[in-house]
């Protein structure tokens, strides 16, 4: 077998899949020479010494050594430090091989070569395939300003927790909006925690904040009527991604391919005080990323099913029309983030091949 066809082969094992396809073949071969993608496919999802991974490809340990270092510097794996040794493992396609690539900048013909290859990917196959059957990988969570406090029902409901909680965040480039350059919003604006953030920080891939920077992120991001998402558990957040829905992978599994298990919205949706309302248009046509509200008789309305439960229209209303409430039905969140891989590995049918992977 082809050794990116064995490399992708070993990736489409993770949650978040990679299906077949012309793109992400050309996609391996701009990323990966062909002793690195041989490499690769003796890593795991779990970080390991260089030792055991050379014995496993059958090569030295100083060989071994300079190709992950290779790769971990252009993001395609990542690395970590463990008792004053290095240790390297596989990242997904996303967050991984798709976006951190990106996070510097992009601007070069490597990177225009590669946007449209992800672009051509996400459109036939990816964007589906990455969709929850039917456990989502991310949610969407509200902006802190949109909840009253009476309707704060969760931790993990407030983004600000995310923020207080991590042991250390950094800052990046929206990985899809460098891609996709699909509208003027910010960039640095992607927000990751803990061992990942440290990795990056490493590298170069983003830099490191404080808490306040990170709460300032937030709220820059609000302003923009940017989209919090997040992964789909409620044990920790692994990142915050600000999306919009014009470049982001995760808004557009809805607004472009109309996936209904794209993500998962949050436990609240918007309603309309239609005594307060003036009509002034600013949430349906400023704010709202899903098309969901439409102004009836010179009052806001909203499509509920439509309703990702952001916040965005809450904040931007000048007369205090709209609130959020706690859906009747609110979603079940994953516990853990070994929950929530687990679950969607059973449902994508993926798990025996993870399992293989982490065993060996």
């Amino acid at each position: 077998m082809d050794i990116y066809e064995r490399l992708r082969e070993v990736l489409d094992a993770h949650p978040s899949t990679a299906p077949k396809a012309k793109a992400i073949d050309e996609i391996l071969r701009i990323l990966f020479s062909p002793r690195e993608a041989a490499l690769a496919v003796c890593l795991s999802y779990k970080a390991k010494s260089p030792a055991v991974i050379a014995q496993k490809a059958g090569i030295t340990a100083d060989e071994a050594k300079e190709h992950l270092e290779s790769m971990a510097d252009k993001g395609i794996i990542f690395s970590r430090n463990k008792d004053g040794e290095k240790q390297y493992g596989l990242v997904p396609l996303i967050p991984g091989v798709f976006e951190f690539p990106f996070m510097k900048g992009g601007g070069t013909p490597m990177h225009k070569s590669l946007g449209k290859l992800w672009e051509d990917y996400h459109s036939e196959a990816l964007g589906a395939s990455f969709a929850g059957n039917p456990t989502p990988l991310m949610r969407v969570v509200a902006v802190e300003k949109s909840i009253t406090a009476k309707d704060r029902i969760h931790p993990y409901e407030e983004v600000k927790n995310f923020i207080n909680n991590a042991a250390y965040i950094a800052v990046s480039n929206c990985a899809c909006r460098v891609s996709v350059a699909g509208c003027d919003k910010p960039k640095e604006v992607c927000l990751i925690f803990d061992g990942t953030a440290e990795f990056l920080v490493e590298r170069g891939f983003a830099r490191s904040i404080n808490k306040e920077e990170g709460l300032r992120v937030l709220d820059l991001a609000e302003a923009a009527g940017l989209v919090h998402t997040s992964n789909n558990s409620a044990d920790k957040a692994n990142l915050i991604c600000n999306c919009c829905p014009c470049c982001c992978t995760v808004l557009r599994g809805r607004t472009q391919l109309q996936h209904p298990h794209a993500f998962e919205p949050s436990s609240f949706e918007a309603l309309v005080h239609s005594e307060k309302c003036t009509g002034c248009n600013i949430c349906a046509d400023e704010r709202c990323p899903m098309k969901a509200i439409e102004i009836i008789n010179d009052v806001a309305s909203v499509k509920t099913l439509e309703c990702i439960g952001c916040g965005l229209c809450v904040t931007a209303c000048p007369t205090g029309a709209i609130e959020l409430k706690v859906r009747k039905q609110v979603p079940t969140t994953p516990a853990t983030v070994s929950e929530m891989g687990a679950k969607v590995l059973q449902e994508k049918g993926r798990l025996d091949a993870f399992l293989k992977i982490m065993q060996s």
